[in-house]
C-alpha cells in the first residue's frame, strides 16, 4: 500500500473539490485553516461576536457544536446574524451522539461534522464477539439512522464530515479491529459507503487522535485505502491533533502530527486544537500550512531514482542501530534520544543548572563525533556501509533538499549499524536576531521536522539550532520529545480545547491542575469537558478529570471512571487523592529559597 507516491519527494495529494457554503477545499484551493467556538451555542451574541472575531483572524471555516436538537436549531438565527453583517464564513455543525440534532443543523448550516464512533452508534466498553451476520445487522442499523442526514445534505447542497476520533471508536469497531488506526479507517470508511449507495460525495475525512503518532498512522492508512478502492474516492482530508493542549506543548504537538502530513503533501484544511482562546488557534495554523507548503516539491526526482524507504509508514518502530558512547551518553540501539546544541548554549546555561529543573543539558554538537554526508553521495555512503564500526551520522548543511526527506534518504540509503543526529535545519548561517524574533515560526519548524521524523522511528540524537535562545532552544528539544512519545521527563497532559459542550471552565481548570500535579513525572493526565471523547481518548492515560453534569465532575483510572458527581471546587483534590490512592503521587520538592 502506499499513501503518496513517494516519501523521499512530497507532491500534494490532489483530491476532488468539495464546496462548503463558498469555500472550496480540494482541488487546486488553498489549505484552508478552520477553529471551533467555545461559547455556548444557545448565546446567539457569543457565537455571532466569537465567529466575526476567528474571522477577521483569518479563520477560514468556523465550527460549532450542537449537541442537542434545541442548540442545532439556535444555529439558524446564529448563520442569520453573521450573513446579515456580511460575514460569509461557512458554519459547521459539530454532531456527537444524536442523529436527531444532525437533521435539524442541516437545515441551516453549510455543513455537518458526524463521528462515525457515536453517530447512531454505542460505546459501553464491551467485550463481545460479533459474527458476520451480527456485524451486518448493526451496519444496517446505523444506515436506517445516517441515510436521512445523507439524503437531506444532498438535497441542500451543503457538505458532511466524516470525523473518527481515535477516543470515540464505537464497540463493534473496537470488537472487531481494536483501538488501531486500522479501526479508525474502517470505521469512517463504513459511513462513506453509506454516503456514495445514495450518490452522495460532498463528504471530507479526519482522523484525528492526541497521540501524533497514531495520527500521523491513520492518515497515511486511509489514504492508502482510498488509493486500493479506486480513484473516485480521492475525497479531502481535514488534519487536526484532538486534545493537543495549551501553550508550547500544545502547539508543538499539533505541528508534529498536521506539519508532518501537510509535508507529506496531505490536507486540504486543518484545525489547531488548543486548551486558549480559539482565536490564538489561527496564527499557529496559518504557520503550519506555510510550512507545509514549503516541503513540497516542484521538480521532484524521478521515482525510479527513489530507494526502498527503512521504515514502515503505517506502523511505528523505531530504527535499529548499534549503540555508541559520547560525552557520556549512549546514542543508539534502546537508548533514549538526547538533545544536543551548539557550544554557545551550552556556556549561557551552564551556570544556571539549578533553574533549568528537569531541562538538563546533554551533548554538545561540535564536540560530537559525527560524520555529516550529502545520502545522494554513493561512493560516501558505500564507504560508511563498509565500516564495521558504527559512526553517528548526520546530513551535511548547506543540500538543496528539504530535511525532512534528505534524512529519511540518509536512513534509507545508511546501513543500520550506524545512529543518525537529526537536524532541524540544514542551514548552518542562520540570521540569529530573526530567529529570536520569529519564535513561534521556529519552534513550528523544528517541531515538523524532528517531529515527523522521530515519529518516522528515524534518530537518536537532535540537534537544535533554529531557536537560538539558549532556555528556548533546550526547552524545546525536551518538548518535542515528550509531545513525539520518544521520552517522558515530565507530567504529560492530554487537555481538549473548549467547545459549548464543556461543563466547566478548561483553561482555568487545566491551569489548577498543572500547579497542583506538574512535578509528577511520568504520569499522564487527561483533563476532557465533556464526555464525548473523554474515555477513549484517555485509553492510554494513568488518570482522567471529565465533565459529568454542570460543576460535576468524574474522575478516572485509564478508561474506567472511578469517582462520579464531585462538585468542581473539590475535584482537583479529589484528583490528588486518586492518584495517591494508586501509588504515583510524590510530593514536589521545596522550592530553593
Amino acid at each position: 500500500m502506499r499513501y503518496c507516491d513517494s516519501l523521499f519527494s512530497a507532491q500534494r495529494r490532489k483530491a476532488r473539490e468539495v464546496q462548503v457554503g463558498r469555500t472550496t477545499l480540494g482541488g487546486n484551493a488553498p489549505i484552508r485553516v478552520q477553529s471551533m467556538l467555545t461559547c455556548d451555542t444557545m448565546d446567539t451574541a457569543a457565537c455571532i461576536h466569537q465567529t466575526l472575531q476567528l474571522a477577521a483572524a483569518g479563520c477560514e471555516i468556523v465550527r460549532i457544536t450542537a449537541p442537542t436538537v434545541k442548540d442545532a436549531a439556535n444555529l439558524k438565527p446564529i448563520v442569520a446574524g453573521l450573513r446579515a453583517l456580511g460575514c460569509e464564513v461557512p458554519i459547521v455543525a459539530d454532531i456527537h451522539f444524536k442523529p436527531e440534532a444532525a437533521m435539524e443543523a442541516a437545515l441551516w448550516v453549510e455543513k455537518v461534522r458526524i463521528n462515525p464512533g457515536n453517530y447512531a452508534d454505542k460505546k459501553k466498553f464491551d467485550v463481545r464477539e460479533y459474527t458476520d451476520s451480527q456485524y451486518a445487522e448493526e451496519l444496517d442499523r446505523i444506515r436506517t439512522r445516517f441515510v436521512p442526514l445523507v439524503e437531506l445534505a444532498k438535497q441542500r447542497g451543503i457538505a458532511l464530515r466524516i470525523g473518527t476520533n481515535h477516543g470515540s471508536l464505537s464497540d463493534r469497531i473496537m470488537n472487531r479491529y481494536g483501538d488501531t488506526p486500522l479501526g479508525m479507517v474502517e470505521s469512517a470508511l463504513e459511513f462513506a459507503q453509506i454516503a456514495r449507495d445514495c450518490n452522495y460525495h460532498a463528504f471530507v475525512f479526519s482522523m484525528k487522535s492526541s497521540n501524533p503518532k497514531v495520527m500521523i498512522s491513520a492518515y497515511r492508512l486511509l489514504v492508502a485505502r482510498l488509493n486500493e478502492l479506486g480513484p473516485n474516492w480521492n475525497y479531502p482530508l481535514h488534519l487536526g491533533v484532538t486534545e493537543a493542549g495549551d501553550g508550547e506543548d500544545g502547539r508543538i504537538k499539533s505541528a508534529i502530527g498536521i506539519g508532518g502530513l501537510l509535508a507529506d503533501g496531505l490536507g486540504d484544511t486543518i484545525r489547531v486544537s488548543l486548551t486558549e482562546d480559539s482565536v490564538h488557534e489561527i496564527p499557529v495554523a496559518r504557520e503550519l500550512v506555510i510550512q507545509g507548503e514549503a516541503h513540497i516539491e516542484p521538480n521532484p526526482l524521478p521515482l525510479a531514482q527513489h530507494p526502498v524507504a527503512c521504515f514502515d509508514p503505517f506502523r511505528y518502530e523505531r530504527r535499529k542501530t548499534t549503540p555508541i558512547e559520547t560525552q557520556g551518553f549512549t546514542l543508539g540501539g534502546d537508548a533514549m534520544i538526547r538533545i544536543a546544541l551548539p557550544r554557545v548554549a551550552h556556556q549561557a546555561l551552564a551556570g544556571k543548572a539549578s533553574s533549568l529543573g528537569e531541562y538538563r543539558l546533554e551533548l554538545v554538537a561540535e564536540d560530537l563525533p559525527v560524520v555529516e554526508v550529502d545520502p545522494r553521495d554513493l561512493p560516501a555512503i558505500e564507504t560508511l556501509k563498509a565500516s564495521e564500526t558504527p559512526q553517528l551520522v548526520t546530513v551535511r548543511d548547506g543540500l538543496d533538499l528539504p530535511t525532512i526527506k534528505a534524512f529519511r534518504l540518509l536512513a534509507s540509503e545508511l546501513a543500520a549499524t550506524h545512529p543518525i543526529l537529526l537536524k532541524d535545519t540544514l542551514d548552518g548561517r542562520l540570521d540569529p536576531e530573526f530567529q529570536h524574533e520569529a519564535h513561534l515560526d521556529n519552534l513550528l519548524l523544528s517541531s515538523v521536522v524532528l517531529g515527523s521524523l522521530i515519529c518516522d522511528g528515524i534518530g537518536d540524537a537532535i540537534l537544535i539550532r533554529n531557536e537560538t535562545s539558549p532556555e528556548a532552544a533546550l526547552r524545546l528539544g525536551y518538548n518535542l520529545l515528550q509531545a513525539a512519545g520518544a521520552r517522558s521527563f515530565k507530567t504529560d497532559y492530554v487537555a481538549c480545547p473548549s467547545c459549548g459542550r464543556t461543563l466547566f471552565n478548561l483553561q482555568e481548570t487545566t491551569a489548577r491542575i498543572k500547579a497542583a500535579t506538574a512535578h509528577l513525572k511520568g504520569v499522564k493526565i487527561a483533563i476532557m469537558g465533556c464526555i464525548v471523547n473523554g474515555p477513549g481518548e484517555m485509553a492510554d492515560a494513568d488518570f482522567g478529570y471529565v465533565g459529568g453534569a454542570p460543576n460535576k465532575v468524574n474522575l478516572y483510572v485509564g478508561k474506567t471512571a472511578v469517582k462520579f458527581n464531585i462538585p468542581e471546587a473539590e475535584a482537583v483534590d479529589r484528583l490528588k487523592d486518586l492518584i495517591q490512592e494508586h501509588g504515583k503521587w510524590v510530593e514536589p520538592e521545596p522550592t530553593p529559597a
